[in-house]
């Protein structure tokens, strides 16, 4: 089980708390093994929209599965960052160092580089607090105007709601894009990748129309698309035929199941490719026999 511990400052946003909890717990509803904890500085946070919160202070024993986030916080002008306490600071980085997993949203950037974890990183934050970030600490390299970075186990992402889209590519990275898209659709919400890559998967792409049975079929393709999915076995989910799915489906989403599937692949495997691997290991990562199908649907832009 991956435990998700959310450390909670004084004056912390409250949908960059509650974002990424709904995405892990729907998660976790879904069957997926996260567990979530929150853990304050103090017995008592009063958050930026003045609801008060009563937060455990004794940190969970944690292990390098395991995540922690750190909310943003209201930041007035002039700015006055929340103080993360030296204690608070060990913790994050003892367990950054034992191979866990360390994440901010919005101005929860600077509580990591108070405890000395975006030297010499990458790092991103809300638009307003980008310039006050880099000034605070010239050692880490802030990215401007993207989602979310990661950088050796540290992740941070812009502000307010790009916490949903961190949080979904968490659980797109453990469990696979399909589970992701589960999740994403539960919570109406677009499933997004960083800003460096296409921003709206094609999962939640072909999402906004009204037939249940092509939601079906989209379902049982997102979650097996690496393998063989016959037309045949596709309708009989769908309980119709084929050239009925096949109509229904180009009504609903503009393409053929194949297509779709391709489709769904192709994205896989760029972000595979993005990642370092190469189009050999990337093809057959996604269900490809080997690359030559790959290369086609890429050149001719899927």
């Amino acid at each position: 089980m991956t435990r998700i511990v959310f450390l909670l400052l004084p004056k912390l946003h409250l949908l960059d708390l509650a974002g990424p909890a709904q995405v892990f717990s729907t998660a976790a509803n879904l069957g997926y093994d996260y567990a979530l904890c929150f853990v304050g500085q103090d017995e008592n946070v009063v958050s930026a929209q003045g609801l008060p919160i009563r937060s455990d202070t004794r940190w969970p024993e944690l292990t390098g599965d395991d995540l922690v986030l750190v909310p943003g916080s209201r930041i007035p002008d002039p700015p006055r960052w929340p103080r993360l306490h030296a204690a608070s600071a060990d913790r994050l980085r003892a367990h950054h160092a034992a191979g866990g997993m360390v994440a901010s949203v919005c101005s929860g950037a600077d509580a990591l580089g108070q405890a000395g974890l975006l030297r010499n990183r990458r790092c991103t934050t809300h638009h307003d607090l980008q310039d006050e970030l880099a000034h605070r600490y010239p050692a880490a390299t802030v990215v401007r105007d993207v989602l979310f970075v990661e950088d050796d186990r540290i992740i941070t992402s812009a502000g307010i709601a790009s916490g949903i889209d961190l949080a979904l590519h968490l659980v797109a990275t453990e469990h696979g894009p399909g589970a992701a898209a589960r999740v994403a659709r539960g919570m109406v919400v677009y499933a997004r990748r960083n800003g460096d890559e296409q921003q709206a998967s094609v999962m939640l792409r072909h999402r906004s129309h009204l037939n249940d049975a092509v939601h079906r079929v989209q379902d049982l393709i997102d979650a097996r698309f690496t393998e063989p999915l016959p037309l045949a076995a596709l309708a009989t989910s769908a309980d119709c035929s084929q050239r009925t799915l096949t109509r229904s489906f180009v009504q609903a989403t503009g393409l053929t199941p194949l297509r779709y599937q391709h489709t769904l692949r192709v994205e896989r495997a760029e972000h595979l490719i993005g990642q370092g691997t190469t189009v050999e290991a990337a093809a057959h990562a996604v269900g490809f026999a080997d690359a030559r199908m790959l290369r086609r649907l890429r050149a001719r832009g899927h």
